[in-house]
């Protein structure tokens, strides 16, 4: 008896009408096509009938548009498009993608040009042409006049004037896309599509990313983008100041994984732009480890890593900036200062305290060298300045040396000096020598 009960439960599970809701809105770019393609995997997942894809959008990238536009075309689901309000520009391309279009009183489909991210002027030729193509070909996948579609990004194209006037590109309100089979409904909400669609009794199941979607569109906040770029960018220089002494690697480590991953698994970040970074790590370790002083190789690493760090946030194709919003860029851009100027702080501030922390006092001089324990503090310099000595402890910076038998305090001039290593004075800073290693 339990058994036919759960036979019964089971077929009425499996026969239910489930349609699931996904929302386009905002910018189109890799988080959006992120979005999609896990938001259609769901829907096969969850054995939905139908797909609702609600578009609100005034476009964005053309290379996401178009990836998106091939997901919804291979999708073997219905997806009826809603659009809500707007659908410009790549969300006309998205929405002519899917199986049926309906509209809201007072939307808009249409001016699909591409244009320039940084001053909205029409891109070049070539980018309308590839445009034109793909609407074009998408409408006729769908039984839709691809003339219109193609009309929509070339102003240029003669057709009747009831359907567009010369010089301009198509715009259509929810009553013209009616008339001319762009949409097949007005509607005010996405129950009245299901009612249209025969999905009146269906269990609606709106997509709600995971929390770890969450957490990484969280994480893509500027904000926090420019924290972890100060502390990647302060633990290489803090390292680079007192070689091997782990704390600030680590933590420069630790932030890049967090800056990164989040861009990369949302689309952002390249593995041109991630290898550009770490070139830049390798031309700081050069520098530090193997030329003395800090010098062309290690500023120029810090440059390729603060220039990686900058790639990453905008959507942009080997150095080609031609369709990067210019809002993308000028906040890309504040967030690196907002970084740099608080390195600038944060080196002020550190370089007065690190040396007193208990962490520094396992590594550094942390008290007076006075005579009485058999140190020397200079009091002489101009005496010393050419003399040799000795590194008995390694300057890092801060150490001691040895010169005609006594002991001082010291301060190296690069970063790092080894024990053993010969130097000459060259001057005195507060209370240490200044020393230099002896060529």
């Amino acid at each position: 008896m339990i058994s036919g009960f759960v036979l019964l439960f089971t077929m009425y599970s499996q026969a239910q009408d489930k349609v699931f809701w996904m929302k386009i809105e905002g910018e189109i770019d890799p988080r959006t096509t992120r979005y999609v393609k896990i938001a259609l995997q769901a829907a096969a997942d969850s054995k939905s009938n139908a797909i609702i894809a609600e578009v609100n959008t005034f476009g964005g990238s053309l290379d996401d548009a178009d990836k998106i536009r091939t997901a919804l075309l291979e999708c073997k689901i219905p997806i009826y498009a809603f659009i809500n309000k707007n659908a410009a520009s790549a969300g006309a391309l998205i929405s002519i993608a899917c199986d049926s279009i309906y509209m809201a009183s007072g939307a808009n489909i249409g001016a699909a040009t591409v244009v320039l991210g940084g001053t909205g002027e029409a891109a070049p030729d070539k980018y309308q042409s590839y445009m034109r193509s793909i609407m074009r070909s998408t409408a006729q996948a769908n039984n839709r006049d691809p003339r219109i579609a193609e009309a929509m990004v070339d102003q240029n194209l003669k057709l009747d004037t009831t359907i567009k006037k010369d010089g301009q590109v198509i715009t259509f309100t929810t009553e013209e896309a009616i008339r001319f089979n762009y949409c097949e409904a007005q509607v005010n909400d996405v129950r009245e599509i299901l009612t249209l669609t025969g999905h009146k009794k269906a269990i609606l199941e709106k997509h709600e990313p995971d929390w770890y979607e969450a957490v990484i569109a969280w994480s893509l906040n500027p904000a926090l983008s420019s924290i972890l770029i100060l502390l990647i960018i302060g633990g290489i220089y803090y390292e680079a100041q007192a070689p091997g002494l782990g704390f600030p690697i680590i933590v420069s480590i630790i932030a890049a994984l967090l800056y990164f991953i989040p861009y990369y698994l949302s689309g952002l970040a390249q593995n041109w732009e991630i290898l550009l970074f770490f070139i830049g790590l390798i031309l700081i370790g050069v520098e530090i480890f193997v030329i003395p002083g800090f010098g062309v190789i290690g500023i120029s690493g810090i440059g390729t890593v603060v220039l990686s760090l900058f790639l990453v946030m905008i959507n942009n194709n080997y150095f080609d900036f031609t369709f990067v919003p210019e809002r993308a860029m000028m906040q890309a851009g504040v967030t690196a200062l907002i970084s740099i100027f608080g390195l600038i702080a944060l080196l002020f501030w550190g370089l007065s305290h690190l040396a007193t922390s208990k962490r520094m006092s396992k590594i550094s001089l942390q008290h007076t060298l006075g005579s009485s324990s058999g140190y020397t503090v200079s009091s002489k310099s101009d005496i010393l300045i050419g003399k040799t000595g000795i590194v008995v402890t390694e300057l890092r910076p801060i150490g001691k040396v040895e010169i005609e038998g006594e002991l001082y305090s010291a301060i190296s001039s690069v970063s790092f000096l080894e024990k053993g290593t010969a130097v000459e004075i060259i001057g005195q800073e507060i209370n240490n020598l200044k020393v230099r290693k002896c060529s």
